[in-house]
C-alpha cells in the first residue's frame, strides 16, 4: 500500500481520496477549505498544512484542482509540490486542464526525475463516491504503469490515451460530444412535448432507436424516465453546467490550436455560456432544457 499526498478534496476529491483509504492506502490531504480535509481526516487520513507538506515524504501525490493556472502554480516553483518531494515521487493530476499546461508540468516533473500523468476523470460526483471513474490517462509507459494501481482504488477503467497531455485532449473530446449531446436531447425531448408525445413515451422509443446516446440514458433532462437523474431532484448537479461551460471553452481552446473547425461544439458553447450567465452555473447540465424550453416558448 502506498502513502499518497491528495490536493484538492472537494465535490469529486473528497471521495476519491476517501476511496484511497478504503483501498488501504494512507492518504494526507490538503485543500483550501479546512471542512473538506476534515472529512478526509475523519475517513482515516490526516491533514496536511499546506500543498507542499501533503508531498513531502508519500510515494504519490494526486492533485485535483480547479483550471490550469492553480496546477501551474501548486506544481511549479521553489514553493511547489515538485520542489517538496522526494525523488521519485509519483504525481498523478486528475485536474480537468487545458492540453498546454499539462504538457508543461509533465515535462517539468520528467526534468526533475519524478514520473507523472495527466488523469483527467469522467463520472461525475457519484463515480467518484462509488469508486467508478474512468480515468483518461497521459504519460510515459512507466509513469503509466506506477500510476494504475493507484486509479484502480478510485475508478473501473483505466485507459492510457497516451503521451503527456493526451488525458486532456480525450476528456475535453469526450465532454464536448457530452454537452453537443445533451442539448440536442434537449431540444427533441421539447419539440416531441410541443407536438404532444409524452416523455416517457419519447424516452422508450429513443434509447432503444438510432438517436440513443449516454446524455439520454443516464442523464435523461426530464423527470420520470431515469429515476436516478438530476431532473427528478430539480436539477440539483451531478454535473454542475458551469464545469461542462469550462470544458466546453477548453474544447474550442484547443480545436483553435489545433486548426480545427467544431461549429457544433461551438454553439454547445455558447448556449451553455448563456445558461450559466442566467445564474444556473451552480445546476446540472441536464437543466439547460429549462432554457430551451423558454426559446421554445
Amino acid at each position: 500500500m502506498a502513502s499518497i499526498g491528495f490536493i484538492g478534496v472537494g465535490n469529486m476529491g473528497g471521495p476519491m481520496a476517501r476511496n484511497l483509504l478504503k483501498a488501504g492506502h494512507s492518504v494526507k490531504a490538503f485543500d483550501l477549505s479546512a471542512e473538506l480535509v476534515q472529512k478526509v481526516v475523519d475517513a482515516g487520513g490526516s491533514k496536511a498544512a499546506n500543498a507542499a507538506a501533503a508531498a513531502i515524504d508519500v510515494d504519490a501525490v494526486v492533485t485535483m484542482l480547479p483550471a490550469g493556472k492553480h496546477v501551474a502554480s501548486v506544481y511549479k516553483g521553489d514553493g511547489g509540490i515538485l520542489a517538496a518531494a522526494k525523488p521519485g515521487t509519483l504525481f498523478i493530476d486528475s485536474s480537468t486542464i487545458d492540453v498546454k499546461t499539462a504538457r508543461e508540468v509533465l515535462a517539468a516533473a520528467e526534468a526533475r526525475g519524478m514520473p507523472m500523468v495527466d488523469a483527467p476523470v469522467s463520472g461525475g460526483v457519484a463515480g467518484a463516491e462509488n469508486a467508478a471513474l474512468t480515468f483518461m490517462v497521459g504519460g510515459s509507459d512507466a509513469a503509466f504503469a506506477k500510476a494504475k494501481p493507484i486509479l484502480e482504488a478510485m475508478g473501473k477503467k483505466i485507459v492510457h490515451a497516451g503521451g503527456p497531455g493526451n488525458g486532456q485532449v480525450a476528456k475535453i473530446c469526450n465532454n464536448m460530444v457530452l454537452g453537443i449531446s445533451m442539448i440536442a436531447v434537449s431540444e427533441a425531448f421539447v419539440m416531441a412535448e410541443k407536438l404532444g408525445l409524452s416523455a416517457q413515451a419519447m424516452f422508450d422509443i429513443v434509447s432503444s432507436s438510432s438517436g440513443s446516446c449516454w446524455a439520454l440514458l443516464n442523464h435523461c433532462p426530464v423527470p420520470g424516465p431515469v429515476p436516478t437523474s438530476a431532473a427528478n431532484r430539480d436539477y440539483k448537479p451531478g454535473f454542475a453546467a458551469e464545469l461542462m461551460l469550462k470544458d466546453l471553452k477548453l474544447s474550442q481552446e484547443a480545436a483553435r490550436v489545433a486548426k480545427v473547425q467544431t461549429p457544433l461544439g461551438a454553439e454547445a458553447a455558447a448556449l451553455f455560456a448563456e445558461y450559466v450567465e442566467e445564474g444556473n452555473g451552480p445546476t446540472d447540465y441536464s437543466g439547460i432544457i429549462r432554457m430551451i424550453r423558454k426559446m421554445a416558448e
